[in-house]
């Protein structure tokens, strides 16, 4: 079973690896790189005009490109296609770890810090918009993050990505930019113009990662189209224990913004009460 997994996966590779006139890799490592390098223009930009931007903001902000870059481009991302446990590693670094580190980065009060008055009136308009206030949605961002992977995992679109370039770039790009909305949505650091209460995004936010668990025993279970049970199993441990850990840091954030939202409503009872 491994060996016809192996030579499958390394048909695969051969595919999807290959867009007309550019690698995969090359095209999700340039995306990730321009990002990196147009926030680090519009940090300098920005610090002719107000206050310097923290620097540790734009070190996190690097630091999250890395990751993804790690994540797509290089050793991990060519293990990627041919074993199903680096493909787990890399989908953890690619929606989860970086996603937070991008979050805390606050790139959206950059940008509206670094554009003229008119255009960042209309980000503004853009960010009040219903569409935006339904993808961000804590409800709808978990759907797509955690219900995208129960889609690829448990039918045939796992063997589809390995098969169909295009398709690969949209399931990365997926992972990256579903992970990025959910993050955002259940810790608020830039301005968010449609905010929830901490306990309905505490209910989201357990929800979520109960239906991450459960997916990684499924598959323990039942292994995805093409993939050996043995390299499932091993998928599956790193998917729920290092998952575990990266949603324990996002809930330790969490309920750090609940406890200061909170603190000034204590001290205010009790100098109150005195």
């Amino acid at each position: 079973m491994n060996s016809l997994y192996l030579l499958q996966s390394h048909g695969h590779v051969a595919h999807s690896q290959s867009l007309p006139g550019m690698n995969l890799q090359y095209l999700l490592g340039l995306f990730f790189v321009l990002l990196g390098t147009a926030y680090i223009i519009a940090a300098i930009m920005t610090n002719n005009r107000y206050k310097n931007w923290p620097i540790y903001r734009t070190a996190l902000w690097t630091l999250a490109m890395v990751i993804a870059l790690v994540s797509v481009v290089g050793p991990l991302a060519n293990s990627a296609h041919t074993n199903f446990t680096a493909h787990m590693v890399s989908h953890l670094l690619l929606g989860m770890v970086a996603p937070i580190f991008m979050a805390i980065a606050k790139p959206m009060t950059l940008l509206l810090r670094t554009v003229n008055t008119s255009l960042a009136r209309n980000i503004t308009r853009i960010l009040k918009s219903r569409f935006i206030q339904f993808v961000s949605h804590p409800i709808t961002a978990a759907i797509l993050n955690v219900g995208g992977l129960w889609l690829l995992y448990t039918t045939d679109l796992y063997m589809l990505m390995h098969e169909n370039a295009f398709f690969a770039l949209f399931v990365h790009l997926h992972f990256f930019i579903a992970g990025y909305v959910f993050t955002i949505s259940i810790i608020y650091f830039d301005p968010v113009y449609h905010q929830y209460s901490y306990l309905f995004r505490a209910i989201v936010l357990i929800a979520a990662i109960a239906g991450h668990d459960i997916l990684s025993k499924y598959m323990y279970a039942n292994p995805p189209a093409g993939v050996s049970r043995q390299e499932a199993e091993m998928g599956s441990m790193v998917m729920y224990y290092a998952g575990d850990w990266i949603e324990v840091v996002l809930i330790i954030i969490f309920c750090w913004q609940w406890y200061k939202s909170a603190k000034p409503r204590r001290n205010s009872s009790v100098e109150i009460k005195v």
